[in-house]
This record gives C-alpha cells, structure tokens and sequence, in this order.
C-alpha cells in the first residue's frame, strides 16, 4: 500500500481537491486501484451544520455521511462511491479521544497531542486501505501550511513517511507562483517560504505542483528545484484552465503520475487511457448551442453552495454538446412585479435544495412561471416541497398551503415534519441521510428517464411530501412517479401534461459522474434544449 499526502501552501483555494482528483484519475486510468480521503483541521465533528456560506455545499455519501465538497469532486472524477471514513475532521479526531478517554481506555495515560492525537490521525490515514485492497492511497490535507489547526495532520503524515519508509510514502505540495502585473514577472519566494514552512514541520515535499497563471521557464523550474531540494522533474506546472476537466490531461503533459510511479517504484503501465475523458472534453470545447438556465436558490452569492448542481448541468449538457450558461438568481429577489423580466430567456428553472424561511416565496413564484409557461422544470429536495406547495395553492385552491417547516400552523400541511423526527433535538447528522430506493411507476416521465423500476438515489431533509393529501393531487395532474417502499414515502412528482416538470425528494446531483450524467439532468437539459429550439 502506498500513501500520497497533498499539502497547500501560500493561499487557500489553490485547488488542491482537483489535483488529487486528477491525479488519482491518472493513476485509475493505468489500471491501479486508487481512493481519494480528505482531512480537515476545524473541529466541527462534520460540515453539516455549517451555513453553506461557510463551507459550500454539504456533499452526502451512501452510507450518510455529510462531508467536505470535495468528495463530489474525488467521486465525479474516479466514478467512485466514497463513505464517511472518506472524509475526517479535527472534531472527529478528538470526539474519539475523549470518549475514548471517559471510558478509561488510556489506562490512566496523561492524553496529549503526540502520541495520542497523532496516532489516531494516523489510524485514519490507514483505515481505508485495511478495508480494501487499494494500491495508492491519496490524502488530501485541508488547510495551508503554517496553519496552527493543521500541524498535528502534518506531524501525523511525517511519523508516518518514518514508519513505512520513502518508497511508501510521498508528498506532493501544491502553491501559487505570484504573478506581479506591474513587473510582469513571475515570483517565486512565496513558494520558497511556503516549503520551508513544511521542511520546518519535519517534512520534504517528494513533488511540487505549481499554480501558475502563465508558462514556468526551464530557468524558473530549475531555481524552485534549487531552493526547495525538490529534483527539477518533480516541478509540475499546473497552468490556470477554462475548466477543471482539462486537469488531467495537463497534468498528464508534465508526467506527473510518471514521476509519482518512479518514485514509488511500481510500473509505468503504457499511456493512461483516458479516451472517454477526452470524448467528453471534446463535445464540452465545441458546443453547438448554449443553454441558459436559471438556478434559483438561497445561496446564490457562493457558486459552490451548488457545486454539484453546477457540475451535473455540465457532464448531462457536455455530452449532447451543448453548453450551459446558470443564471444564478437570489430567490428573495424575485417578486410578482419582476418576475416576468427575470425568468424571461431562460430555457429551463432548476429550485434548489436549502433549509428555513428566507427566499421561499420567491422560489413558489418561480415554479409558478415555470409550471404555467411550460418551461422545463427541475426542483431538488426542498424545490420540490415547494412545487407541491405552489400546486397546493394555485392548482388546488388551498391559499394557506405550506409545509410546517416554514408555517407550523397552515391548516393545509401539505408537506410536513417526518414522525421520526419529531423527538429530535440536536441538528448534526440527524436528518434523513443517505442512499434509499426509489420505486419508478411505469408509463411516467420518471421512467422513461432511468428505464428501470427500482433506483438508489442519497437524502439530506427532515420534512416529506403529507401522504394525507396524495390522492387530491394526483387527481389533479400532480402524479407520484416515484416512492421510497418500505415507507410509502413520495420521492418524484410530475406534473401530467407538461413538457417536463419534475420534482424530487433527494438529490440526483450527487450521483453525477464526468462519464456517467445522471440521467434526471440529462433529461432535463434535452427537454431545455427541445424547449430552446421551438
């Protein structure tokens, strides 16, 4: 088993999720069996509680975990089911320890940093390649070096390089080389700095990958080998892209998974094969069309509160070589007086997912236009609790129609709280998490779509469709395309007549793959499309 640990230097959001996503594609792409973990210094026990303003989106895995967005990225780019050992925080590092220590399992030991902490950091670092028989493990290290909150992470990946040994162990640091405007000239002290930092915490970077907005020189590449002990094959440029999907094939240029091989010394198995891939970028690089839709949401300010809403348009439009333009629209903004102005132009509204009160009334107005100018329609998680309250009231006449989340006293509560969650108190990890079955009816537009009776689709809510009100709906052209069995709880509608107006308990997006669209969003962009061409 080998371990590559990526570190980031000189400033945060250099990209290290995409690098180690790309990487490990390379490396998949040459036949070895790869898995990619993230860990993050704060010491929220996961990011499920935090304002997506925060953090980003909040990605959920099968077994229902709530991680680091990051895993999107490691399972769209290695079509990979991750699991919450996949993603560890400081907060679950020391929940650990102190339970751990209540139970009096440390035998009276004062517990300290090292070697407690560090060892269960390292016990995490190795628990997924006991479970499976991987061949690289790759751990990204959330934070920048020289953070306080990320040295006991770095003091844990050094005693391990010393445990196993340097034909085990490799790091790859990833920093930024500075481009001065007014000199018009690359920089690269702060790379310099940025690696002694981690030579001061013990550890010599094996690779770096540099960040770059324009070509590094030989005579540049040889100066960072000379300040950073690092050999001069083993500087990687990294050169800033239209889109994260080149990456790879970028870093394939300047060999890096070679260099990562060498220096593990394993074979170099011929040339990856990353045809699919390039069939992929190939249709994304030359659109025949440009789609625009608009994602209405909460969130909007913060592109990646949505990221894999984001990247799903762009594998289902990719694909039938279209481009896709998101109009990002604040649902609070929306009002009846603009609402026509607004929306006008777009070919498809996607209602995004969120929790609580602020810019509801303004994503009801949004599916109304949808629903009544036949615009493609795709609402996820709370969208579609709220196609059903927009339904509720316009469709079925009951004006006072809410889901109890937001109005815990309408007479109507069409949508409303899960009777398992109405004991719950605490917040975290709480929810209805995970991957359920679907049950598709035949002869709906949801089954046309994924072609098959029984799909496995993950869940982030508390509130559900009120089964007390199914059959007023469904007589009234609201159908119910697809339910979880074991509960007959609602996780499609449709709406009977429309082009295509779709609304869906979980969140397909996060089962979107680069070679593998989910079909909901393939279906979708085809019905944008159809809607774009008359």
């Amino acid at each position: 088993m080998r371990y590559i640990f990526i570190t980031g230097g000189v400033v945060s959001s250099l990209g290290k999720g995409i690098v180690a996503a790309s990487l490990g594609k390379l490396l998949q792409a040459r036949g070895y069996r790869v898995t990619i973990q993230k860990f993050d210094p704060y010491l929220n026990v996961d990011p499920g509680t935090l304002n997506p303003y925060e953090h980003g989106e909040v990605f959920v895995t099968d077994d229902g975990a709530e991680t680091d967005l990051d895993l999107g990225h490691y399972e769209r780019f290695l079509n990979i089911s991750t699991s919450r050992d996949h993603n560890v925080t400081t907060g679950k590092i020391y929940q650990t320890i102190l339970e751990r220590e209540r139970k009096g399992e440390y035998l009276g030991k004062t517990v300290q940093v090292i070697p407690h902490v560090t060892d269960e950091i390292k016990r995490r670092f190795t628990l997924l390649a006991q479970r499976e028989p991987y061949d690289i493990v790759i751990t990204e290290l959330g934070g920048t070096v020289g953070d306080i909150e990320s040295l006991p992470y770095i003091e844990a990946a050094r005693q391990l390089h010393y445990e196993l040994g340097p034909l085990r162990v490799i790091f790859l640091h990833l920093t930024l080389i500075v481009y001065l405007e007014a000199t018009r000239e690359l920089k690269t002290k702060p790379t310099q700095h940025s690696v002694k930092e981690l030579q001061q915490a013990g550890v010599q970077p094996d690779i770096l990958v540099c960040r770059t907005a324009y070509p590094l020189s030989r005579e540049l590449r040889a100066k960072i080998a000379l300040h950073t002990n690092v050999p001069r094959n083993a500087v990687i440029q990294a050169l800033d892209v239209p889109t994260i999907y080149q990456v790879p094939f970028q870093l394939r240029k300047e060999k890096l998974d070679e260099v990562v091989l060498r220096r593990f010394r394993l074979p170099v198995r011929g040339e990856p094969d990353l045809s699919g891939w390039g069939t992929f970028l190939e249709k994304l690089q030359n659109p025949q069309a440009t789609l625009r839709i608009a994602l209405v949401g909460k969130y909007v300010d913060l592109h990646d509160a949505y990221k894999s809403i984001q990247e799903a348009l762009i594998h289902a439009a990719g694909w039938q070589a279209l481009a896709v333009e998101i109009g990002w629209i604040y649902s609070g903004d929306l009002t009846a007086d603009n609402l026509e102005r607004r929306l006008r132009g777009y070919q498809g509204i996607i209602v995004a997912p969120g929790f609580g009160e602020r810019g509801i009334a303004g994503k009801i107005l949004a599916i109304q236009y949808a629903r009544q100018e036949g615009l493609p329609f795709l609402g996820i998680c709370l969208g579609m609790q709220m196609a059903v309250v927009e339904f509720a009231r316009h469709v079925l006449g009951w004006a006072e129609a809410h889901s109890t989340e937001i109005q815990p006293d309408t007479p109507y509560p069409v949508i409303d709280l899960m009777p398992e969650q109405r004991t719950v108190t605490a917040k975290g990890g709480t929810m209805r998490l995970g991957a359920y079955p679907c049950e598709i009816k035949r002869g709906t537009l949801a089954w046309r779509i994924y072609q098959k009776p029984l799909v496995y689709e993950r869940h982030r809510h508390r509130y559900e469709f009120n089964n007390a009100y199914r059959a007023a709906f469904e007589e009234a052209g609201l159908v119910v395309s697809g339910r979880y069995p074991e509960k007959d709880l609602v996780e499609i509608v449709e709406l009977r007549g429309h082009p295509f107006f779709v609304g869906v308990q979980f969140h397909p997006e996060f089962r979107s793959r680069v070679e593998e669209p989910h079909p909901l969003f393939k279906a979708f962009i085809g019905a944008a499309a159809q809607y774009s061409s008359g």
